[in-house]
Formats: C-alpha cells, structure tokens, sequence
C-alpha cells in the first residue's frame, strides 16, 4: 500500500563499514595536511625530515607559554564628589591586577627561528643581503597586523587567520619583483615576525583599558596566522 510504513534495520557489516570509513577518513585528512604542509617546508630548502620535525615541533610547542613578565593595571574605581554633584575616576592602586604576558614555543620562537635561519641561508646561496628588503615586508605586515588584529575582552589578542598571510605573500613578490627562493624567504620572514610583532608585540599597547585574562605572543589567538605565513611562501619559492 501507499502509505505503508516501512522500517529498516541497518545490519552490522553495514555499521562496521561506516565507522571503518569514518576512522579512515580521521587517519587520512591530518596525514594529507602534514603531506602538503611537509612539501611546502621542503620547497622552502627543508629537507622531508626536517619539515616533519619542524611541524611537530610547532604543533607540540604551541602548547608550551614561556613566561615574560606581567602587564600591571590599576584597577579605576568611580566615586562620588557629594560636593559638586560629579563623579570623579579614582586610581586604587591597592587593588591593582595583572595581566600575564608569555611567549609561546610553537607560535612564536620556532617560527622566528626559522626565519633566521632560512635568512642566513639565502643571503649564503645568493650572495645578496635580504635585510633591508625584509624589513621593509616586516613593516607592512605588522602594519596589517596592527590594524585588523582585535582585542577580544575575557579571551585575548585574536589576529585574523588569512590577513596578515596574503600581506606577506604580497609583498615578498612585490618587494623582490618575482618568484623563488628570494620571494618566498621575504613572504617567510615577513609574515611570522611582522605577524608577532604588529598583531601582538604593538597590540600590548592596547590591553590596559581591555578586560583580558593572558596575554600569549604566538599563542592561540595568533598561532593560526602564524603557521599560514610559515606555508603560504611556498607558492612562490
């Protein structure tokens, strides 16, 4: 009939099958990320080891927060002046509060690593020195960096994941008029640092009057914008 209600039961191969494609899929996708992550550090002069150690290393380390040192603020209480009628901001700084600035491992200290090295290492290969150029693509980013970076209250310093990754990219091409090893070691070293330091280093400037728990360079509101500035420049090496 028409309007008949059928019910089927799925039998159990069929499930074992689904969460075998499933387990697959979970094995598969990461492994053909850290593939084309792996082959991206290699265009960039690393060799397979190397790149896999690199994308360990920063992966394990952006858990790792090195403490710096802590960011004090007096907290502004708002009295009364019974006399005039106004209210007036007062400083009490017996109840001041601090917020803790660290340095993380994996977004932060191996990305600048790597960035000097791989500037030695083309200044060797090609004879030229990429300082200047560099520090021009440093500034543009931090530049981006600075102005799209957000300070979110109760989270932290979050730079856009794409932004300061394209700038990067821009500039290694603009700055250097062309592709290879030149191009994407300018992109390299122009995101990671320009990236740390315009959205985060400068963006301490702006947490005093935020209401931000910890303070990470490199870390989780960053690492993300990081790691894309550590793979983009490979399109162009």
């Amino acid at each position: 009939m028409g309007d008949e209600i059928r019910l089927f039961s799925a039998v159990p191969i069929s499930v074992i099958a689904v969460l075998i494609l499933f387990g697959l899929l979970v094995l598969i996708i990461p492994l053909f990320m850290l593939g084309m992550i792996g082959t991206a550090f290699q265009r960039l002069g690393f060799s397979w080891p190397s790149a896999l150690a690199l994308i360990l290393l920063m992966v394990f380390g952006s858990f790792v927060n090195i403490p710096l040192y802590r960011f004090r603020r007096n907290v502004i209480r708002i009295s009364r002046n019974d006399e005039l009628g106004q209210y007036a901001h007062v400083s009490n700084s017996s109840n001041a509060w601090d917020i803790p600035v660290s340095c993380n491992l994996g977004g932060a200290v191996i990305p600048a690593c790597i960035s000097a090295y791989l500037l030695y290492r083309s200044i060797l290969i090609t004879g030229t020195s990429l300082v200047s150029t560099v520090c021009v693509g440093v500034a543009m980013v931090a530049i981006i960096a600075f102005v799209s970076t957000r300070i979110v209250p109760g989270a932290g310093i979050h730079v856009p994941f794409l932004i300061p990754g394209l700038t990067a990219l821009l500039a290694g091409l603009i700055l250097t008029n062309g592709t290879g090893l030149t191009a994407a070691v300018t992109a390299f070293v122009s995101g990671t640092i320009g990236t740390l330091s315009g959205g985060n280093i400068a963006g301490l400037l702006r947490i005093g009057n935020s209401n931000i728990p910890h303070v990470s360079i490199g870390g989780s509101g960053t690492f993300g914008a990081v790691f894309i500035c550590c793979i983009l420049p490979a399109v162009i090496a």
